[in-house]
């Protein structure tokens, strides 16, 4: 598992349809910045920002959302206010088809301050990204959702190595749960198995009660940031391109 280099975004942003798109954010901004971001907000976004018990959930929510509909906005290339979202049976939100002609997909991720965006053409797509917790009980955490096998892996790592290992295997377990619409609340984590490979990165093992197949899932995981674990799960059975470039990006708002 590597650290990436995230970079400033050229001034045309083009999507390719063999090409993933990784955004990395701050999501703890100035007021002045949230204020902004704030005005591209729908109402029904404003209210669950309101929900928020602190306000600096409050600020995040309306960080992670308005910079989410000003990334869209990029690639559509229209203003962030006239991005409308649907959403599954799930809650999974998706542009509206209306405006969806090259089938733009896209899911977000954020822990802490930080937020994790990820994009592609015609490939559903998911990303998880967690905070490496100090009081987290991993092993107890590994006994209830994980399989013996991914249990085994861990308890056979050096003990300076357990914990990122329980959190890449949980965030690739999250990032496929996403891309495929299930979520926590649909299939366990354990419906979806992985191990690691020889260069210490994942590889998909099996899936269990579902339509999808082991073949044709990229799986990759990262750190994103130091303290952060990251993983995005994309479906890849088309026939355009088997390469998948993945290209980096720095968020950046200027006030």
């Amino acid at each position: 598992m590597k650290k990436r280099n995230w970079h400033h975004p050229p001034e045309k942003l083009t999507l390719l349809n063999n090409e993933i798109h990784l955004w990395r954010a701050d999501l703890d901004l100035s007021k002045v910045l949230i204020k902004k971001l704030a005005h591209s907000l729908s109402e029904d976004e404003i209210t669950r920002a309101h929900r928020f018990r602190f306000q600096e959930h409050c600020d995040r929510f309306i960080a992670g959302r308005g910079i989410l509909r000003q990334l869209l906005a990029n690639y559509l290339q229209i203003p962030s206010d006239r991005v409308v979202f649907e959403y599954s049976d799930r809650g999974k939100p998706h542009l509206a088809s209306s405006l969806n002609l090259n089938n733009l997909q896209f899911n977000i991720s954020h822990s802490q301050n930080l937020a994790l965006y990820a994009f592609t053409n015609q490939r559903i797509i998911g990303a998880d990204l967690e905070y490496i917790k100090d009081n987290v009980d991993h092993c107890q955490l590994a006994k209830r959702f994980f399989t013996n096998q991914e249990l085994q892996l861990i308890n056979n790592s050096k003990a300076e190595k357990q914990k990122t290992i329980f959190f890449q295997l949980w965030t690739a377990k999250e990032a496929f749960l996403k891309a495929t619409g299930d979520g926590l609340a649909g299939l366990a984590l354990d419906a979806v198995e992985f191990t690691l490979n020889q260069n210490g990165n994942l590889s998909l093992v099996t899936i269990k009660k579902t339509h999808h197949t082991r073949p044709h899932w990229l799986i990759d995981n990262f750190i994103p940031q130091d303290n952060f674990v990251a993983t995005i799960a994309v479906k890849n059975n088309l026939n355009i391109s088997n390469s998948i470039a993945t290209k980096f990006f720095e968020f950046h708002l200027s006030s």
